[in-house]
């Protein structure tokens, strides 16, 4: 019997849109004979709806309104079953499952989300609630990477309640120019800023605490940006190299989701044999340190002299027509439907062995 996965996508970060286009992609990519997919969409204020009569043929959920006489609902356990309840009626409107969340950003991939679905025990696809908190906070993943000998690029970190004892003439002295601000806990380059000057530098301090009650002041690497794809639980594989080439400053918000020239993706990267297996093993080392199960993007800044550091763990990335984790998997031999199908297969073993621990404590 095919097992119904529910794609749950939408929310109410800044990457809404970047959510239904994702979730457009693994819709129509689930192998129909091995799954049945529905969908579970919640707005920007953070109300989850369904709707029966959403056409359910290579949908497009950026072009044809989801919500549009959606059904409020709530997520519930009715009869031993994970039940989609009427919130009005109170009545079961259908059941699934497996939740394959792609909700990106704050509430969707720092943990919150996935400790709702544990709270229910509900199978889901991606990091557990640690290591998506974890990963999500980068002052704190910084720490736990440097702690496993994992390099990491120099940075400072300061709480708003202390942005007053914060000086662009100490960061420039002790990380130079030029420099990111970026807040903690954000995802995909939301309020990131490069800064090359200390009129710029209060600007980008400014903004990025509109993200965040913390914030991150980074030292600039100079090298190429190279992304790995990690799949899997207790054993996780890494996928091929990739290399983003921005065509603007850096890459930003935009680059990735929305402007389709604003950088250039080349798979796999032209690096030495050598410095590929390495970085293949460090982003494995990455994943198992912040506690990381199912999938993650490990990103790298690699030196012209083949030294590296991490640049972030993403653990919930984008899979638009540009994202870069479905396009490793693929040059890795693992085709889109394939790589939804593994995806949706190892948050089910992950949710029976650990429903046997439970019965063993």
């Amino acid at each position: 019997m095919k097992k119904r996965v529910s794609i749950i996508f939408g929310g109410k970060s800044t990457e809404h849109e970047v959510s239904l286009n994702s979730a457009s992609n693994i819709f129509n990519a689930v192998d129909p004979t091995k799954f049945e997919a529905i969908l579970i969409g919640i707005n920007k204020e953070g109300n989850w709806f369904y709707n029966a009569n959403y056409p359910l043929v290579e949908i497009s959920l950026l072009k044809n309104d989801f919500f549009i006489n959606a059904t409020p609902i709530f997520i519930d356990t009715r009869n031993n079953k994970i039940a989609i309840v009427d919130k009005q009626k109170n009545t079961v409107l259908t059941t699934f499952e497996i939740a394959f969340s792609i909700i990106h950003g704050t509430g969707g991939e720092d943990g919150n989300l996935q400790g709702f679905f544990n709270s229910l025990n509900i199978p889901f696809v991606g990091p557990n609630v640690l290591g998506s908190a974890l990963c999500m906070d980068k002052d704190i993943a910084k720490r736990l990477l440097k702690d496993s000998n994992i390099p990491i690029a120099k940075s400072i970190t300061v709480a708003k309640i202390n942005a007053h004892n914060l000086s662009f003439e100490n960061a420039e002295k002790e990380l130079g120019l030029p420099l990111f601000v970026k807040p903690c806990n954000a995802g995909s380059s939301v309020g990131v800023s490069k800064i090359t000057d200390k009129a710029s530098f209060h600007e980008a301090v400014e903004h990025a605490f509109k993200f965040d009650h913390k914030i991150l002041i980074e030292e600039a690497i100079v090298g190429k940006e190279i992304e790995c794809a990690i799949l899997g639980n207790e054993e996780p594989k890494a996928s091929v190299i990739g290399e983003i080439i921005p065509t603007k400053d850096f890459y930003s918000y935009d680059a990735k989701y929305n402007d389709t020239e604003a950088a250039i993706l080349k798979i796999p990267a032209e690096i030495p044999q050598e410095i590929s297996d390495k970085i293949r093993a460090m982003a494995v080392n990455a994943f198992k340190a912040t506690c990381c199960e199912g999938l993650a993007r490990v990103d790298f800044f690699l030196r012209e002299d083949n030294s590296f550091v991490i640049n972030e763990i993403n653990t919930l990335p984008g899979f638009t027509e540009i994202s870069m984790y479905p396009k490793l998997w693929e040059a890795t031999g693992v085709s889109y439907p394939d790589l939804i199908t593994q995806l949706i297969e190892l948050s089910w073993q992950r949710h029976q062995r650990n429903n046997i621990l439970q019965t063993m404590r």
